[in-house]
């Protein structure tokens, strides 16, 4: 919940630089093919990539994640 960051465009889910980015493409496909949410891989710098969830997929995103979150994270998926 803590390591993300809400953007105009999206949320950004920051992976640790210990994840390869076949295990981020692998997430990836679940986050899409399971959830139905459109996101890519988006670089912070050419050595860390990271995950992007499109903000079109963010009210399927709430949905999904709501009961979960802890209420001071909520700012990160609720306009």
């Amino acid at each position: 919940m803590g390591d993300g960051a809400k953007k105009s465009y999206g949320l950004i889910l920051c992976t640790s630089v210990a994840v390869t980015i076949q295990e981020i493409i692998k997430l990836i496909n679940v986050l899409i093919i399971r959830y139905e949410l459109e996101c890519k891989i988006h670089f912070h710098t050419p050595t860390q990539p990271r995950i992007l969830i499109r903000q079109r997929s963010m009210l399927k995103l709430k949905d999904i994640v709501l009961k979960y979150m802890h209420y001071s994270m909520l700012y990160k998926i609720i306009k």
